[in-house]
């Protein structure tokens, strides 16, 4: 869309005005950009804004839809708006883009009392719960919480490296083979009773038989 007698001129004047300012970027003939503060500010924004044929004797088209403002709340959005409408109306019939940037950068702090900056979720994540699921179940309960008393056990064993001496669990292995053989003794005396019981029970048999015959 090309512009109006009218708008070649106020766009002339804008390109004065904010000849190297930043804050002012020319998207097309009828189409631009101002941001409202500093990039670098919570409460900063950006305004899109384009002209119809019939402006300015009809209002400009103003949008909060830039990726920029993501971050800002729909209803502080929809109080900016309101606000810079209300300026329209005021400045309708006449070159206004000036006034309405100037007026929006005057009542900035007003505009954006009631904005809560949006934290990323990146932010709220640790890098602890990133391999989470939850924190890997809280670091595995936090690896047993060891009492003092076993601190000090645990310590007493080590060098001074902090290892372990090569050989510092063959006492325990040592008890388990003594409780192995002590069984297995046991089992053979077991097993020695049970022959020897069946000996005499068959003696006895056997002497019962004969007794038996010899009186019959």
């Amino acid at each position: 869309m090309t512009a109006n007698e009218d708008q070649e001129m106020e766009l002339e004047a804008l390109r004065s005005i904010y000849e190297g300012d930043d804050c002012f970027k020319e998207l097309g003939p009828v189409s631009f950009q101002f941001m409202v503060g500093n990039h670098n500010e919570s409460n900063s924004f950006l305004l899109d804004v384009s002209w119809p044929e019939t402006y300015p004797e009809t209002a400009p088209q103003i949008s909060l839809d830039a990726f920029f403002n993501n971050r800002i709340s729909l209803e502080t959005k929809q109080l900016i708006m309101s606000k810079l409408y209300e300026q329209v109306e005021v400045n309708l019939g006449t070159a206004m883009m000036y006034t309405l940037f100037e007026w929006a950068k005057e009542n900035q702090t007003t505009l954006m009392e009631n904005h809560q900056p949006a934290v990323s979720a990146v932010t709220l994540t640790s890098s602890s719960d990133a391999n989470s699921p939850v924190s890997v179940i809280k670091k595995k309960e936090k690896k047993e919480q060891l009492t003092k008393a076993q601190k000090r056990k645990m310590i007493g064993r080590t060098d001074n490296k902090g290892e372990l001496p090569r050989g510092w669990n063959w006492v325990d292995v040592i008890k388990v083979v003594c409780v192995l053989v002590t069984l297995s003794l046991y089992a053979l005396v077991l097993f020695k009773l049970n022959c020897q019981l069946n000996a005499q029970m068959l003696t006895a048999c056997s002497v019962f038989l004969c007794c038996y015959v010899a009186v019959a």
